[in-house]
Formats: structure tokens, sequence, C-alpha cells
């Protein structure tokens, strides 16, 4: 039974009563396992471009861009980066003063120097104990170290989001992920010499990125000979979801509903919001230095030229459906072209007469369209690219997390097992239909995409419900190709040592 005070709650975060009752609904019933068909693969899903097909997408893109394309660049940025320095975390807080050997504290030690804050840190070890870092590292004093790396009162970088850290050094000086998709967004998505680029985080954390803009912004301006039109968005209250208990009663904190933020699926209504034509998606960790990007730049460049092909046919093919201009050769052929270049499978098609297969054919391809790269497993953590069934009866590509393919099911963790690539989160998408108007996203996702987690607060277990990822059931109902790229443009920081590795060494 709902109290006084929770219709208020509901009121201010704009949750209506059935929206709530969905949810909890959500916790008695669970989320269904998905139907697959196979794991995506070259030939099967994935499409390998030849030396000759990514030259001709570059100089589409290229001249997508000269003909005053329509970009914008949105990356999720809204993480806090507790979790890359969980080791250290639990280093500071453990019994032991010495770092075991090998470990991540003890490698991170032994290259202090190679890491771009070293000299920040170096300083605030000074300004909280007197001594500088490398001293204290000389006198074996490692847990002031790490602890005035992570903690509030030194720097803090266990408190702040992933997107403010510095990365990457340079001679003049070190650079944060923010600068460096910046930096990105301006080799690849600039229009008339404007970049548009949109980044999605915390409330707690927006005053620190807005200051952050204002003091770097003039700087790469002038390095890039760029201007960039940058903008911030916070996921909406309305997409928060009730935690419940474990027997899906609400959960209550001092007698109110607690509602948590329901994931990056719900990122899907700020995507929604974006103007632009095409959006580029890619997590804020993912950047490497100015000396290692030319990968990542061609092929954003391969994958962002296809999308436009894909959509240069989709949108001649819908003219033709809807001006009536087509004999049944045309749809033979408007289908193959779904079948073979969107990975789409229907059994249904051949038993529709002419007009009915027409109308079919223009629902099927008056969608929003993403390319989605995919690399080559080898051993990182991500969605993978499978071919599953949709609510229709359908077949298309979906990006899909190991929680949604049912354990018991031994064929199904077999093809799950098979799988040789994976999604690094680097999207191109194509958000506007053929008359220039935006596609409303929110009639395009699977709402029984999401899925149930175990949570705690102050201590007491909870349920919490995540919604559709926003590459995977949040934009299960889009036109869907998948490109190889090579794993050289996928160099996530997942944890502070990642920062050693050669692709974020300058």
């Amino acid at each position: 039974m709902l109290q006084p005070e929770d219709q208020l709650t509901l009121e201010a975060k704009g949750i209506s009563e059935d929206q709530l009752n969905g949810m909890l609904n959500r916790f008695e019933k669970g989320f269904p396992y998905l139907t697959i068909i196979d794991a995506a693969r070259p030939s099967n899903g994935i499409t390998v471009l030849s030396p000759e097909q990514e030259e001709k997408a570059c100089l589409r893109w290229h001249k997508y861009l000269s003909d005053g394309g329509d970009v914008c660049k949105f990356v999720p940025a809204s993480g806090a980066a507790s979790r890359m320095f969980k080791a250290l975390f639990e280093f500071v807080d453990g019994a032991e003063e010495v770092p075991a050997p090998g470990s991540a504290v003890d490698l991170l030690i032994a290259d202090f120097d190679r890491l771009p804050f070293a000299d920040d840190l170096d300083d605030t070890c000074s300004r909280l104990y007197g001594a500088g870092a490398r001293q204290l590292i000389a006198d074996k004093q490692y847990k002031k170290v790490i602890a005035a790396l992570i903690k509030p009162e030194g720097m803090n970088y266990g408190g702040l989001p992933k997107g403010l850290l510095k990365f990457h050094s340079y001679p003049g000086g070190s650079r944060t992920p923010l600068e460096e998709q910046l930096t990105e967004g301006a080799q690849t998505a600039a229009v008339n010499g404007v970049a548009n680029l949109h980044f999605t985080v915390s409330s707690a954390h927006r005053a620190l990125f807005e200051e952050k803009l204002k003091s770097v912004l003039p700087e790469t301006e002038k390095r890039t000979g760029v201007r960039f039109n940058v903008t911030l968005s916070e996921q909406k209250p309305s997409t928060d979801t009730v935690a419940a208990n474990p027997d899906n009663t609400p959960f209550r904190e001092d007698g109110k509903l607690l509602f948590r933020p329901g994931g990056h699926g719900a990122l899907i209504d700020n995507l929604n919001d974006m103007e632009a034509a095409v959006v580029f998606i890619k997590n804020i960790d993912n950047v490497v230095p100015d000396s290692r990007r030319d990968a990542t730049v061609r092929y954003k460049e391969i994958i962002a030229g296809y999308l436009i092909e894909l959509h240069d046919r989709i949108d001649e093919y819908l003219e033709i459906l809807a001006t009536g201009n087509y004999d049944e050769a045309k749809l033979d052929e408007i289908f193959v072209f779904m079948r073979d270049r969107l990975s789409l499978h229907d059994p249904n098609f051949t038993r529709l007469d002419v007009t009915h297969r027409a109308v079919y054919l223009h629902d099927k391809l008056d969608r929003p369209l993403r390319v989605c790269g995919m690399v080559r497993n080898e051993g990182e953590p991500g969605g993978g690219p499978f071919i599953a069934v949709n609510p229709d009866g359908s077949a298309s590509l979906q990006i899909l997390e190991s929680h949604q393919i049912d354990p018991g099911n031994a064929e199904y963790v077999a093809k799950m097992k098979s799988a040789t690539h994976f999604n690094p989160v680097d999207l191109v998408c194509y958000i506007k239909d053929r008359h220039g108007n935006n596609y409303n996203l929110l009639a395009h996702t699977d709402p029984a995409t999401g899925f149930i987690s175990s949570k705690s607060s102050h201590g007491k277990e909870l349920k919490a419900l995540e919604l559709p990822g926003l590459w995977n059931g949040a934009m299960s109902d889009w036109n869907t190709a998948f490109v190889e790229v090579p794993v050289d443009t996928f160099n996530p920081v997942k944890t502070v040592n990642d920062l050693l590795r050669p692709a974020h060494q300058s």
C-alpha cells in the first residue's frame, strides 16, 4: 500500500503509480531469457570489410562531413572511478604495510614515475606528510602514498569521476579522458570546423565537469583548430527504479521508498534528446594518447562511412516502398538487402502477399540504424554479438550480456562460449528518419531485457532493477550491422594499472 509521502516521491521523480507497480511486478515475475540462434561471427552476422570497402567507407564519411553532416559524439561519463582503485582501497584498509609481490599496488609503486599524475601525487604527499611520494616510497611508507592518491584529504581519485582523472602524459602536461574525447571528436566528427560533443554526468560531479571544460576548451580548440560545442546532461529521475526487499515488497529507508539509478540503459532517454542525425557512442575511458590514435580515427571513419552507405540504401528503398514504385522482384531485392547487410531473418516473409510484404519491409527499414564495431575476444569483459529471436518471431543482431542467456540451457551456454568477438562500446547511430525527424527511440526498446541484481544499502540486502542496457535491450528494435574492427581501437582503463599499458604511454 502506498503512503501519502510515496505519492510525493513519485511526483517529484515523474514516475506514475502504474510504472511503480510494473517495477514491483518485475521483481515477482523476473525477466525472460532470450532465445538465441547463434553467436555472430565473420560470415554470420559480423561483416569483415575488405581494404577497398574500408577505403570506400572512409570516402563516404568524408563526403558526409564536407556536405555539412549532422554529427554529435555521445559519451557516458557519469561513473565514479572507485572501481578503478579497488585494489588500492583494499591495501589501504588492510593490515599489511607492504604490498604483496606482484600485486597491483606493488606494480603501481614500481612504475610510479610512469604514472601521468606522479608529480601531482608527489606534491600532495609533501603537503600531507612533509615528504614527497618518491621519498615515502624509498622509506617504504606505501600506505601514505596510496592514501594520498585515493582519499578525499589527498587527490581524491577514488571519489572523482573517471573522466576527470589524468590519464596521459605529454611534454606540456597531462590530459584527462575528457580532453582526449574532445581531441578524438575534433579528428573524426568536425563539420565546418565545429565538433559537437555531449557528456552524460552525475549531478554530484556536474560542476566539476563544467569547471574542467571552462579551463581546457580554449587550449584544446587552439591545439586542434576546431571549435567545440559541448553539452552535458544527467540521468533523468524518471528513469530511476525502485528497490525491493528479498520478498519483493518495496524496500524502504526511514519509511521512504528507495529509488536507485537504473543503469546505463537510462541513457536512452538522454540519447533520445539528441538533435543530431549521426551520433557516435563511446565510453569515457576508452581513449589513447595522440601518438596511438591512428587506428581509432581510421576505424571511426570506416564504421561511420559504412553507416551512411547503409542509410543511403535504406532511404532509397523507403522511397520506393512509399511511392508504390515496385514489383515483386524489387521486394525480393530489398529483403535480400535486409538479410545480407542487416542480418535480419524472418521465415514468415515468404508467406505474405505482395502488399503485406511491402508494408512489412517498410516497417522494418523505417527504424533507427546502428553500426557496432566488434573486436576479437581476447578475454576482455563485454557484451557479445548474437543473433537472437525478437518478440515478432524474426531474428536479428543483438548485443547480449551473459545474464540474458539461460545458464541451464547447455546449447545456449555453448553458443555463448563459442563467441569470437565482443562489443567494446564502439557505436555509430543514425537516429533520424528520411524526412529529417527524430525517431522516438523509447518506442524501439525491449523492456523485457532488463535484469535484477543483488545489492545492499546500509547493511540491508535488497534487489535492484536494472533497465535494458543502452546498447543491449534499449536498442533491441533497431536495424543493426556488426563490423569487425581491430583490437587496437579498444583500450579501456578499468583499473589504475591499465594506465601502465603501452597503449596509454605516450
